[in-house]
């Protein structure tokens, strides 16, 4: 299957722990109506002022999902 990427959404303020809860929803739709070939997404709190979402992506898959989504950062997923 090759290389994972882990796209990433960062979220700051009091909401961010919220936003970032509903964006993981809005990620679990795309990869239904794309098909994307894996399903994995997640989100994180990190503090009160600091949380992210993210998606899992095949290397071969990155560049679309990365030029529809426009995530702030990847980084590679194990």
């Amino acid at each position: 299957m090759g290389k994972k990427i882990k796209l990433v959404w960062d979220f700051r303020g009091p909401a961010a722990a919220k936003t970032a809860e509903h964006h993981e929803k809005h990620l679990k739709e795309y990869i239904q109506m794309e098909r994307a070939e894996l399903d994995i997404t997640g989100f994180q709190h990190l503090n009160d002022m600091q949380s992210f979402a993210f998606m899992v992506v095949t290397e071969t898959e990155m560049i679309k999902h990365r030029d529809a989504l426009k995530p702030h950062r990847g980084e590679l997923y194990e």
